[in-house]
């Protein structure tokens, strides 16, 4: 059994009493503190019960609530970590739930063990990325990104980041300097392999520099590197921003404008009809 300190208490929204049967045995088993829900419940809620994993079949939802339940509880709950376990789901269900922010989509059926297992990796991340927080805020250019908040501000006014554009750019900015490659961003901040063709990093980091260079047009941050990755690096834009202090020197870089950022549009449109 673990310790207290270390103990898992997860939340179950799930209506299928085999499934609850069998996986409540094995929490039990573990030592696991759990509580199954038959529906969604408000955020305020969740929060109320000291919960470090939600585990979720959406559809026990009503069609038309479930996709805001689960953004809602993703945004308001960032250190929470959710797992979607349902049936029958597309995947363009499956690409939209992980986009909303689930950490996790795990498709039924499925052996408990394996749910224990994928809600305990979830919920190691998300300690890993708490402890983090206490080594306060990261300042660069005019960017402050605030751990304790999950959110990056600039002049105080914050960018209004989602958790995945927050731990996006958290990512880059620990490696400030350094090219990272698609596949490496992608096993950080997502938590597991990138699928041949997959472009949503290409597509957060569209819609991450878009949210910065709106408040804090005089830098530029995030840097293509064709055919590799991404370097998070503060320059100024045409001198308008004082010089940032001298770090090591970057790869060769092409300039943005011709850093296939044009085959992004198609990316953008195929995440919008995933989405629809």
């Amino acid at each position: 059994m673990s310790a207290p300190s270390s103990t898992h208490r997860v939340a179950i929204i799930d209506r299928d009493s085999a499934f609850l049967t069998v996986l409540g045995k094995r929490l039990d088993a573990a030592g696991w503190q759990h509580r199954a829900l038959g529906g969604a419940v408000p955020a305020d809620e969740l929060v109320a019960m000291k919960i470090n994993a939600l585990l979720v079949d959406l559809t026990v939802l009503p069609a038309e609530d479930a996709w805001p339940f689960l953004e809602r509880v993703c945004g308001m709950m960032p250190g929470l970590g959710v797992i979607v376990c349902t049936t029958d789901s597309t995947v363009a269900q499956r690409v939209r739930g992980l986009r909303l922010g689930a950490d996790d989509w795990i498709a039924k059926p499925c052996h408990p063990e394996e749910v224990m297992a994928r809600i305990e990796a979830v919920v190691r991340r998300r300690r890993r990325a708490s402890g983090e927080t206490e080594r306060g805020p990261t300042v660069v250019g005019e960017l402050e990104i605030r751990p304790d908040q999950f959110q990056a501000f600039v002049g105080g006014a914050s960018l209004d980041l989602t958790r995945r554009e927050f731990e996006l750019v958290k990512t880059l900015s620990e490696s400030e300097g350094s090219v990272i490659e698609r596949g490496e961003i992608y096993r950080r901040v997502w938590g597991y392999e990138m699928a041949h063709g997959d472009r949503s990093v290409d597509v957060f980091v569209r819609k991450l520099r878009a949210k910065i260079q709106k408040q804090s047009p005089s830098w530029s941050y995030i840097h293509t590197h064709f055919g590799i990755g991404y370097r998070f690096q503060p320059e100024p834009v045409d001198g308008l921003a004082p010089p940032p202090e001298a770090s090591a020197s970057a790869p060769a870089v092409l300039p943005e404008d011709e850093a296939s950022e044009a085959p992004l549009e198609d990316a953008d449109a195929t995440a919008s009809a995933l989405s629809s």
